[in-house]
């Protein structure tokens, strides 16, 4: 068996180094490993190249289509494991993609890195099994509210929202677009119980620019609800690029 990457440039799977750039783990030096495929499609989605393919007729604003053969690579869990332990990292990121998609597998090569503190970045929308689940040190949660072009039913699920909710290794972050999407957080919010100190807001953005201006109307809302912040770091470092 083998997991499904995205690559850095065709043949070379994304797996590197670097700064945490979002949530409550922003700063902390870490080994990302990205994976392909999604189960949504995010209008604004930032790593397209792990999902839309030519072929794939969901939406996404660039209109770009993307060669699968040249934006995949499949690794057997095992020389995953390697590449990522010879980063020397003592924390792992691991994102997409949805990484949920490939649980057994990631679960398969977790095994091989058992003093990893992991971190998943998920869409909430698949439940992990025991297996991965018992390896995961925290999940940074992102429910995809109306902008992003995902039908509600698919990318909010409720009994998904509450089993994040109750668990307290669980971070929400909202990406948001303009100010009335925070209506749609304090919603869900209200309804599924979720504890404000693990909600971050994260404007929606791929520049320093129009980041730097969407958390000038941000801030306040976050100081209104008492909710805490998100920026990206890793845009501002590095630019809207590969393996940063």
């Amino acid at each position: 068996m083998a997991l499904v990457l995205a690559t850095q440039a065709p043949g070379e799977p994304e797996i590197f180094a670097s700064v945490q750039g979002e949530g409550p783990s922003a700063g902390t030096p870490v080994a990302f490993l990205r994976l392909s495929r999604c189960n949504l499609a995010c209008v604004w989605c930032d790593t397209a190249y792990t999902w839309h393919f030519e072929g794939d007729e969901r939406p996404h604003r660039s209109g770009e289509h993307y060669d699968r053969k040249a934006n995949q690579v499949e690794l057997d869990e095992a020389d995953v494991a390697a590449r990522i332990a010879a980063l020397g990292q003592k924390r792992l990121v691991i994102t997409g993609g949805e990484p949920t998609m490939q649980a057994g597998k990631l679960a398969a090569m977790l095994e091989h890195l058992p003093d990893m503190q992991v971190e998943i970045e998920t869409n909430g929308t698949v439940d992990p099994p025991a297996r991965l689940d018992f390896r995961v040190d925290q999940y940074n949660v992102s429910p995809k509210l109306s902008h992003s072009g995902n039908p509600a039913e698919l990318a909010l699920k409720p009994e998904m929202l509450d089993r994040w909710a109750t668990d307290e290794r669980a971070f929400f972050k909202f990406v948001i677009a303009q100010p009335g999407d925070v209506d749609e957080v304090l919603a869900l919010v209200k309804t599924h119980m979720i504890p404000t100190r693990r909600v971050f807001l994260m404007p929606e953005g791929t520049d320093s620019r129009t980041l730097r201006q969407r958390e000038e109307w941000l801030v306040p809302l976050c100081l209104e609800h008492g909710f805490r912040m998100s920026d990206r770091l890793h845009i501002h470092l590095f630019g809207d690029t590969r393996g940063t």
